[in-house]
């Protein structure tokens, strides 16, 4: 496991700045106040990562590489797909869990 005290730099991929910036127009249809709320969960999930990104499960599935990709759920809906190499987290993919997203695999 990691260390409490190590901080870990945390890279947005063009891919995943791009799927957030969707899901904020897509929400801001409905509510410019939800989709200003929706946009500060995500960045701030994000930033999150800096410190014990390991907290979060194995993004699991028989195509996929074991033990490559972790998940983090957040606003109940979305999904943030992230890898780790050495002490950089590299966010891959912001995906609305409700959607279906096998495109990727």
């Amino acid at each position: 496991m990691g260390n409490a005290n190590k901080l870990y730099r945390v890279i947005v991929s063009d891919s995943a700045t791009d799927m957030l910036m969707q899901h904020v127009r897509f929400t801001a249809q409905v509510s410019l106040q939800a989709a200003d709320k929706l946009r500060t969960e995500i960045i701030e999930a994000a930033k999150s990562l800096e410190s014990f990104p390991e907290r979060n499960s194995w993004l699991s599935d028989p195509v996929l590489p074991a033990n490559k990709y972790r998940k983090m759920i957040i606003s109940k809906r979305y999904l943030l797909i992230y890898q780790i190499k050495d002490e950089t987290v590299f966010a891959e993919y912001i995906l609305d869990c409700r959607q279906d997203y096998k495109w990727l695999l």
